[in-house]
Parts: C-alpha cells; sequence; structure tokens
C-alpha cells in the first residue's frame, strides 16, 4: 500500500516520503494466532495530521520504548471498516467511520490502518469522509477541553486561544452553543475567521492588550508560553485554565490549571458529528490534497488557513 513514512526526527515534515508499506494482514488479524483483540482494519478515504505530531516521542517509539521507524503519522480518519479481528464487536465490515488512533502505532496517512475499534465511531452516509477526519481530532480535543476538563456551564465566559485555528474554531462553536460568551484570540488575519465561527469579541495578540478582556471562568488554550503565563492572571477566583500544550507554566490565583492529551471517545464522536449534521458546528478545512501529495501539502510555503486534510481515495 501506498504511505506517508519518516524515518528522521530532525527532519520534520521535510523529511516526509511516499513509500510502499506492506499491507494490514486481514487474514492473520482474524485468526487467533494473530488476534489482537478490539482491532480493525479501516480502509482510509481520508486522514488529518496535526502539525506537531513529529515531535511527539510516540511518532518514534512503540510503548516500550523501543525505535519503530519507518513510523506512518497521522492520527485522524475516516473511512470504511474492511476487517475485524477475532472476538470484535461493536462495528461491522463495510461500515462507514471515524476517530483517532493510538499515537504509538502506524497512524492513517495510508491506504489502510489498524485502529482499535473502540476509537471510532460510525460515520453517517450524509457526511463526507473529508469532513469526518477534519472533525475527529479538533472535535474531541474542543469537546474535552471545555466540558470534561474545563466544567463549562451555560453564562460562564470562556477565553478560547487560537479560535481562527482547527481546535479553537470548535471550541469556539460549541462553547457558544453551550451558553457561554466566547472571547477568542489570536493573529489580527484571523479576526474575521474567529467571528465567523461564533467568537462574541477578538483580541489581536499582537496589538490588542490581553488584559484588557478581565476575567473569565474558562481559558482554553493551545499556545502556551507568555501567553498562558498572562492568562492565568485573567481567571476568576474557582475558574480554570486548560491547555493542551504540556504541563501548565502559570497557574490561577485562586483556579486549576489541568493539562490534557485527547482521547477517543465514541459517544463523544456521535455528539459531534450529530451537531455537524445538524448544521450546529462546521470544520475549519483549509487543503484538500491528494495522497500523493500529501508531502507538498503537509510542507506549504506560505502560511495556510483551516486544517489540511489528506483525501486517500475519491
Amino acid at each position: 500500500m501506498k504511505a506517508i513514512v519518516v524515518t528522521d526526527q530532525a527532519a520534520g515534515t521535510a523529511g516526509m516520503t511516499l513509500a510502499e508499506r506492506p499491507d494490514p494482514d486481514a487474514a492473520r488479524l482474524a485468526s487467533l494466532e494473530g488476534a489482537n483483540y478490539g482491532d480493525v482494519v479501516v480502509k482510509v478515504y481520508a486522514s488529518g495530521f496535526t502539525g506537531n505530531e513529529l515531535e511527539w516521542p510516540s511518532t518514534w517509539v512503540d510503548r516500550r520504548g523501543f525505535d519503530r521507524t519507518p513510523s506512518i503519522p497521522g492520527h485522524e480518519v475516516a473511512g470504511v471498516v474492511t476487517a475485524l479481528s477475532y472476538g470484535t464487536t461493536g462495528l461491522s465490515v463495510g461500515q462507514r467511520v471515524f476517530g483517532i488512533t493510538d499515537w504509538t502505532r502506524d497512524g492513517t496517512l495510508a491506504e489502510y490502518t489498524v485502529v482499535e475499534a473502540r476509537n471510532l465511531a460510525p460515520l453517517p452516509g450524509d457526511v463526507d469522509f473529508t469532513v469526518g477526519a477534519g472533525v475527529a481530532m479538533a472535535g474531541l480535543t474542543a469537546w474535552q477541553g471545555l466540558f470534561d476538563h474545563g466544567h463549562l456551564l451555560e453564562g460562564q465566559s470562556v477565553l478560547v486561544h487560537g479560535a481562527a485555528g482547527a481546535v479553537g474554531s470548535m471550541a469556539t462553536q460549541l462553547a457558544r452553543e453551550a451558553g457561554a460568551y466566547v472571547i477568542g484570540t489570536g493573529r489580527a488575519s484571523g479576526r474575521q475567521t474567529a467571528v465567523d465561527f461564533g467568537a462574541h469579541e477578538f483580541v489581536d495578540l499582537d496589538n490588542d492588550p490581553l488584559e484588557d478582556v478581565g476575567g473569565v471562568d474558562l481559558v482554553f488554550d493551545v499556545i502556551g508560553g507568555d501567553i498562558q503565563k498572562r492568562s492565568a492572571g485573567l481567571v476568576r477566583a474557582g475558574g480554570t485554565l486548560v491547555t493542551v500544550t504540556g504541563p501548565p507554566e502559570a497557574r490561577p490565583a485562586d483556579g486549576l490549571a489541568i493539562d490534557f492529551v485527547v482521547v477517543s471517545d465514541r459517544a463523544q464522536l456521535g455528539e459531534i458529528v450529530r451537531r455537524v449534521r445538524d448544521g450546529r458546528v462546521r470544520t475549519n478545512i483549509g487543503t484538500v490534497a491528494a495522497l500523493d501529495d500529501a508531502v507538498a501539502a503537509l510542507n506549504p510555503s506560505e502560511r495556510t488557513k483551516g486544517k489540511t486534510v489528506i483525501r486517500v481515495r475519491p
């Protein structure tokens, strides 16, 4: 099968190459001898890629810490189940699915991938594969940051950093739908995008004083560094700063600071795709490219807006 592979961590995305890799052994997967309980083979139609994946240790080593290159990156998938491992339940061959895959296994920038069934949810027939791949990671990250960790409630205020990005725009939409007041941040060029996705206000981090925001109940941080440190001081008593950038570098004086790594959740994926179908949330997809053009698409010469999705099959 065709796949994008990486072998050199120092090279970053420029070190990606299109290569031939072995197809998943569906017959062995379905046998007692080769059973890895809970796995399914997915024929990939669309794949997403997170920009800093190649900085994650899990891209380069397995759970035991052993080198696993050449690795196939990409952990956001939409496709069709083609085989089930022995004993797998909950999905069926031929079913359309979407979700995110395990960090320490080969990913989704390939014609086929092997995924634990529990990491996938049914993808309705009227939702395009590109949308499914584009919403899986962004939707789950936003949902879990806002509700599982931030415990956002109707009437509260939330400061969403990177509100014009894939995750930030999803957080903006979900927070607004939940009845929160949303203040988005980012570069000046992202102002209209953030507003279009539902931000009530926008702060240009290059030119507007962040501190003028005043107090908020929740900060949703995808930036880290100095912005995170300054944001901690904006959290009201009893509020929360939630970040996906690693252990918090600053904490609110009278609140919580929580970092988390997104996990797949079938029920949450179902809630998210239901909102997509109802028109309550939209994906923020910029470039869609074929697998043969993935290396160039993931190494753009100019800054691009929205998420890049690789369309593996028409």
